[in-house]
C-alpha cells in the first residue's frame, strides 16, 4: 500500500463556484504541484473530492489549519476587579458603570472590556455592538430568554468571552423561529471569535435554530456547558475547539459543526481535552475538512428520524483520533470521512447501523484499541493499512472492504471467476492484531491484499455465497499470523508465490460452534489450535511454522489453552481423543475454491 505524503486539498467547489471553467483551472493547478490531488465530480452537484494522506499525524493535521484564537492554557479568565456590573431584573435592566447601556429589557454594549452579568430577564436580550473589540461577559447567575431572537447577539466584536463564575447556574433561551435568512440565528451568537470558559455552568435552549454558534471560531476552554438545539447545537464557521470542560448537546440537526468549506486551513474540529456527549438527528460531530481528538472523552449518537444518513463522526478530508476515548452509535456510519481516517491511539467503540469506520480514501489503523460492535461492513475503505493496535470487526456483511463506489463493490458480483476484475483498491495488514466476525465475506479487497505481519484472524460466514477470505487481484503472505475459517463454497486462498507457506483445508462436511480444531504437522507437532464460534467447513491458516509442499493433517477434538485472539490459542493438546477430519498439502488451493490473483472470485 502506497501513503506517500502529500498535501491535502481543502478547498472543496460547490455550486455556481464549480464551474467548469474554474474546475479545470483548479485541476491544471493541481497537476503542477505533486503535493496535492484533487478530482472534479461530473454530477450535477459539481462537487470535489479530496485526497489525504492517511497516516498523518495529529500534529501533521493541526499544523497545516489557522491557529485558534485561544491557546490550551491561555488564561481566558476576566478581571472581574474592572467589570461593569449589569443586573437584569424581569422585565428591565441596569448598567453601574461605562461602556454599555440599557434600554428597557434590551442591553447593548459598545465598548471592549469586561461586564458582569447577574439576574433574570424575562423578555430582553443582551447585544454586544462594539467593533474590533474584544469583550467579556462574565455570567454570575442569569437567567435571560427572548422571544425576538438571540438571547445574547455579539452582532459586532472581534472576540467574545464567555466567562461562567464559579458555582453559577446560567440559562439562555432564545426565540422560537428565525427568518431563513437571518445572520443572527443561535441562543448564543457571535459574529466573531466565540470563547467559552469558567467554573459554572450554562444550560442553552436553542428553541428556534441553533444552540451556540460563532461566524470565526469557537473554544470551550473549561465549564459546564448544555444545549438543546433544533438544529445544530454549536457552530463554529471556521473551527470547534474542545480543550476541557463538559459539554453536552441534544440537537435536531448536527451536534457539533465546523462549516467552512472553502477556506483551506479552516472547517476543522479538535479535542484535546474534556468531556463532551453529543445526540443528534443528523451527524453527531461533522467537521468539513479535519477532525482531530488527542485527548478527553467523546460520546455521539446520531439517530436519524427520516432515511437520511446520521454519521458519527464525519470529516471532509480526514479524521485523527490519536488519543483519548470515544463511544459511537450512529444509523449510518459510525466513523466516516470523505477521504481519510487515521486511529492512531485513540480508543474507540463503535456501533453503526452501515459502516463501523468508512473512508473514501486511505483507512489506517496504527494504534489504539477499536470494538465495532455491531455494522452493516466494518472497516470500508479504498486503501485499508492496519499497521498495529487492536482491531475487532463485528459485521452483517463484510468486514473488511477494500473497494470503491457502491457500484464497484463486491455486492455486484458476476458469478464464479467473472465479472469485474481486481480495482486500485489494496488491504493491508503490517502489525497488530485484527479479529473478524462477519456474515458476509470476511476479508475482502476488490483489488490486491496483503499480510506481513501482525495477527488476522477471520471468523467467517456460514452461508456460501460469501467467504472468509475474498481478494479479486494478487493476495500474497509474507509474515505474521493469518487464520481464516468459514464456508467452503466461495473459499478463497492466498497466491502459490506467497513468501510465507499457508494452508487451506476443505472438509468433508462442516463442524459446529465450539469445535476445537488443530493443524499438526508431520512430526505430530500441534502448530496452531483454533475454536470455532460458528459452523465452518473451510480453514485457511499461514504462519511462520508453515513449510510450502509439507503435509498437515486437521485435527479436531482435544483442547486448547492459553490466551486465544478471536477463537485462535496460544497452544492446544490433541489428547487421545483428536481425530483426522482433512489432509492437506501446504501451498496447494483448495478444490473448487480459488487462489488471489485476476481471475479468482469477484
Amino acid at each position: 500500500m502506497n501513503l506517500t505524503p502529500i498535501r491535502r486539498l481543502r478547498r472543496r467547489a460547490v455550486g455556481v463556484l464549480a464551474s467548469a471553467v474554474l474546475g479545470t483551472a483548479a485541476l491544471a493547478g493541481c497537476s503542477s504541484d505533486n503535493s496535492a490531488s484533487a478530482t472534479t465530480s461530473s454530477s450535477s452537484s459539481s462537487t470535489s473530492t479530496v485526497t489525504a494522506d492517511g497516516s498523518q499525524d495529529a500534529a501533521t493535521v493541526l499544523a497545516d489549519n489557522k491557529d485558534a484564537h485561544v491557546e490550551s492554557g491561555d488564561d481566558v479568565g476576566a478581571d472581574e476587579s474592572a467589570a461593569v456590573d449589569i443586573t437584569l431584573d424581569g422585565g428591565s435592566a441596569s448598567v453601574d458603570g461605562n461602556g454599555a447601556r440599557a434600554d428597557g429589557s434590551t442591553v447593548t454594549i459598545t465598548t471592549g472590556g469586561t461586564y458582569r452579568l447577574s439576574g433574570k430577564l424575562t423578555e430582553g436580550q443582551i447585544v454586544v455592538n462594539a467593533q474590533d473589540a474584544s469583550v467579556t461577559l462574565i455570567l454570575d447567575g442569569v437567567d435571560i430568554t427572548s422571544s425576538s431572537g438571540a438571547a445574547i447577539a455579539a452582532t459586532e466584536a472581534k472576540e467574545l468571552v464567555v466567562v461562567l463564575a464559579e458555582g453559577s447556574d446560567n440559562t439562555l433561551t432564545d426565540t422560537d423561529s428565525y427568518a431563513e435568512d437571518a445572520d443572527v440565528n443561535a441562543a448564543l451568537f457571535s459574529a466573531g471569535d466565540l470563547t467559552i470558559a469558567g467554573d459554572g455552568s450554562l444550560t442553552v435552549h436553542g428553541n428556534g435554530n441553533d444552540g451556540i454558534a460563532s461566524k470565526d471560531g469557537l473554544v470551550v476552554d473549561s465549564g459546564t456547558v448544555k444545549v438543546e438545539a433544533a438544529d445544530d447545537g454549536i457552530r463554529g464557521k471556521d473551527y470547534v475547539v474542545v480543550y476541557g470542560g463538559t459539554v453536552t448537546v441534544t440537537a435536531g440537526g448536527d451536534g457539533v459543526k465546523s462549516d467552512n468549506d472553502t477556506d483551506e486551513d479552516a472547517g476543522y474540529i479538535a479535542i484535546s481535552g474534556g468531556t463532551v456527549k453529543v445526540t443528534a438527528a443528523g451527524d453527531g460531530v461533522d467537521a468539513a475538512t479535519d477532525l482531530v481528538m488527542t485527548g478527553g472523552r467523546l460520546t455521539s449518537v446520531a439517530k436519524a428520524s427520516d432515511d437520511s444518513s446520521a454519521h458519527g463522526l464525519k470529516s471532509g478530508v480526514i479524521s485523527v483520533l490519536e488519543s483519548g476515548t470515544v463511544t459511537v452509535d450512529a444509523s449510518a456510519d459510525a466513523l466516516h470521512s470523505d477521504s481519510a481516517v487515521h486511529l492512531n491511539g485513540a480508543k474507540v467503540t463503535a456501533a453503526a447501523g452501515d459502516d463501523g469506520i468508512h473512508a473514501e480514501g486511505d483507512l489506517v489503523i496504527g494504534k489504539g484499541t477499536l470494538e465495532i460492535t455491531t455494522s452493516n461492513e466494518g472497516l470500508e475503505g479504498k486503501d485499508i493499512l492496519v499497521s498495529g493496535g487492536s482491531t475487532t470487526v463485528r459485521s452483517s456483511d463484510d468486514g473488511v472492504n477494500a473497494s470503491g463506489s457502491e457500484s464497484n463493490s463486491s455486492n455486484a458480483r458476476g458469478g464464479f471467476g467473472g465479472g469485474e476484475g481486481a480495482g486500485d483498491y489494496s488491504a493491508e495488514v503490517t502489525g497488530g492484531t485484527l479479529v473478524i466476525d462477519a456474515d458476509g465475506d470476511g476479508f475482502d479487497s476488490n483489488g490486491t491484499a496483503e499480510v506481513t505481519g501482525g495477527t488476522v484472524v477471520v471468523n467467517g460466514p456460514e452461508m456460501n455465497g460469501n467467504g472468509a477470505l475474498d481478494v479479486n487481484g494478487s493476495f500474497t503472505v509474507s509474515g505474521g499470523t493469518l487464520l481464516a475459517a468459514g464456508s467452503a463454497g466461495m473459499a478463497v486462498a492466498p497466491d502459490e508465490g506467497s513468501e510465507q507457506g499457508w494452508l487451506s483445508a476443505t472438509l468433508d462436511s462442516s463442524v459446529v460452534a465450539g469445535t476445537t480444531l488443530h493443524v499438526v504437522d508431520a512430526d505430530g507437532k500441534v502448530v496452531a489450535t483454533y475454536v470455532t464460534s460458528k459452523a465452518v467447513q473451510n480453514v485457511v491458516f499461514s504462519s511462520s511454522a508453515i513449510k510450502s509442499g509439507e503435509e498437515y493433517t486437521i485435527r479436531e477434538g482435544g483442547s486448547a489453552s492459553g490466551k486465544t485472539t478471536g477463537g485462535l490459542a496460544d497452544s492446544g493438546d490433541l489428547g487421545g481423543s483428536a481425530g483426522t477430519i482433512a489432509t492437506v498439502t501446504a501451498g496447494d488451493a483448495p478444490e473448487g475454491g480459488f487462489g488471489g490473483g485476476p481471475g479468482g472470485r469477484q
